[in-house]
């Protein structure tokens, strides 16, 4: 091990640098001062973004790209994500040539063995969560250092720096069982809905992880849990358990006096010992954000916020982008369009997003365009997805997007389509998307998936301002 758990690396080599969970890796690195380089198959803003701050970003998976400085085993830490592949030219170099190489996941658990760490974990809600938190001690006199799965959109960033001994703020991800290698102060389970059934094998494997999740958790630390979750924790001597709802009132936290106008939302927070903090407002004003919020402020208030953060972190919150992010809100825009991108992309999500629309715009057509995430999610939730898919009013699925897969035989976007009910239902190829959305009077149109569909939403966007409902 050339590296101990509390020293700064001065060389570091990121395999999948533009990962959204790299990214943030790679940027907090560089604010050390260390030097950074990495790989990433696509040239996409994040790269270019990493690289004006200072990063070496290479597109070819090839140990003769490598700068200058990066080929030395005894200087250069390799940080990967298992979204690469194992027979990737750059990852059997460093192997055959003894670098030390290490899961981002890891590198992420070094940080939280040397500071109060907030964890947000579940299989949807952890990216607003954990961005909401960080928006709130962000203003704080400690600050704190989050690392998020997505952009903030307050800061443009999904890294934020506070002081050395300020709480880190993380997302804590399931997938290959990474949150693993974490220990908490406060941990936040958010869902548990079934999810990488490629790595967990079934819902009983799926649910175990998150009760070892659980068990890392720091004496004197605090699980907050949202009801009504098959979970069963496992904490260890001193660890606290609280619950938390939107609307629960047997939850230790929950929301009360919740009030719905146009273009806002406002509740009351109750928790322990009488707490009643009146008038809360999330900045992005969707049903799915009350369950976010109380989880964020009872988190914060825990770590040391004050009432005045609570409230000022929640009402400033702009959200996460591609986080039930608007482009277009059909009050600004005189032609009336609504134009919504949403990451979902498990059965419970896309059923989340849905009702979250229906809410704010009740009685208006509702259209989704689904790109289906993985083989393997797309086989093993096709009828989860479908029938939550049927509640808008039309439905056009996408080819799926493969990210780390292989295809699977007779695994298609068919599977779900077939399946979907009540709604008017098609399939479009990703590439003639745009034509689609030219040749259709879209009213309300979402776009949801944990693919790329968000790099046609300029396009789509400029499409629907050009046009009236």
């Amino acid at each position: 091990m050339i590296y101990n758990t509390d020293s700064v690396p001065t060389a570091l080599y990121f395999v999948g640098a533009g990962g959204i969970g790299m990214a943030n890796l790679v940027r907090y690195y560089l604010a050390k001062g260390a030097r950074v380089a990495g790989y990433d198959r696509a040239d996409t803003p994040l790269t270019r973004a990493l690289c004006e701050e200072g990063a070496l970003i290479s597109h070819t998976d090839s140990p003769e790209a490598l700068p200058e400085g990066f080929d030395n085993p005894e200087k250069t830490l390799v940080v990967y994500t298992p979204a690469v592949p194992d027979d990737s030219p750059l990852l059997c170099h460093f192997k055959t040539n003894g670098f030390e190489m290490i899961k981002r996941a890891a590198l992420l658990g070094r940080i939280t063995r040397h500071s109060q760490a907030i964890c947000v974990a579940g299989s949807h809600g952890k990216t607003t969560t954990s961005s909401m938190i960080a928006n709130i001690l962000r203003n704080t006199p400690q600050g704190c250092n989050a690392f998020l799965g997505g952009i903030l959109r307050n800061t443009g960033s999904n890294l934020v720096l506070g002081k050395p001994d300020s709480w880190a703020v993380i997302e804590a991800d399931e997938y290959d069982r990474s949150f693993h290698h974490l220990t908490p102060t406060i941990a936040i389970i958010t869902s548990t809905d079934p999810d990488h059934l490629d790595i967990y094998g079934d819902e009983k494997g799926y649910l175990e992880g998150f009760a070892h999740f659980t068990e890392l958790i720091r004496p004197g630390g605090l699980l907050l849990l949202h009801t009504g979750l098959k979970l069963k924790p496992r904490l260890t001597a001193g660890v606290k358990l609280q619950t938390y709802s939107a609307t629960d009132p047997k939850a230790d936290w929950h929301a009360t006096d919740i009030n719905y106008a146009p273009g806002s939302l406002t509740f009351t927070l109750e928790g322990p010992g009488g707490l009643r903090i009146e008038g809360l407002s999330p900045g992005v004003p969707v049903a799915i954000n009350i369950d976010n919020a109380v989880a964020a402020a009872a988190a914060a208030l825990t770590a040391g916020a004050t009432v005045s953060d609570v409230r000022n972190g929640l009402a400033t919150f702009k959200g996460a982008k591609r986080r039930f992010e608007v482009w277009l809100n059909g009050i600004d825009n005189a032609d009336g369009h609504v134009l919504i991108d949403d990451y979902a992309h498990s059965p419970g999500e896309v059923e989340a997003s849905i009702k979250s629309v229906r809410k704010l715009y009740p009685g208006r057509r509702l259209s989704v365009i689904f790109q289906p995430h993985l083989y393997t999610r797309t086989r093993d939730f096709a009828d989860g997805f479908a029938k939550a898919l049927s509640s808008a009013d039309e439905v056009i699925l996408t080819e799926i997007y493969p990210a780390r897969e292989k295809p699977i035989p007779r695994v298609d976007s068919g599977m779900i389509l077939k399946q979907v009910k009540n709604a008017d239902s098609s399939f479009c190829k990703r590439n003639d998307l745009l034509d689609k959305v030219k040749n259709t009077n879209f009213e309300i149109l979402m776009t949801l998936g944990a693919a790329d569909l968000d790099v046609l939403l300029p396009d789509i966007k400029r499409i629907l301002e050009a046009t009236t409902v």
